[in-house]
């Protein structure tokens, strides 16, 4: 986890698994809203989304992805 130099609570985050990367990014405060950047590994295709928790950012930008890539790819 990365934060800014002089305000811990901005955080940046990055989370992997086999098939995806997202980073996750919060408010400026530390608090919502979150940002979250999910990237396919494969085909580097992404999607952003926003949310008030970093979980509900993470579900959008994941289910916004899994669109980009079609129904061959949801099961990801």
């Amino acid at each position: 986890m990365l934060h800014e130099d002089g305000n811990p609570a901005h955080r940046l985050r990055v989370e992997h698994d086999r098939d995806r990367l997202f980073v996750e990014l919060t408010g400026e405060d530390g608090s919502g809203p979150w940002t979250v950047l999910a990237v396919d590994r494969a085909s580097r295709r992404y999607s952003v989304a926003q949310g008030r928790t970093k979980e509900e950012a993470t579900r959008a930008a994941a289910e916004g992805l899994s669109e980009l890539l079609g129904p061959r790819d949801r099961t990801r």
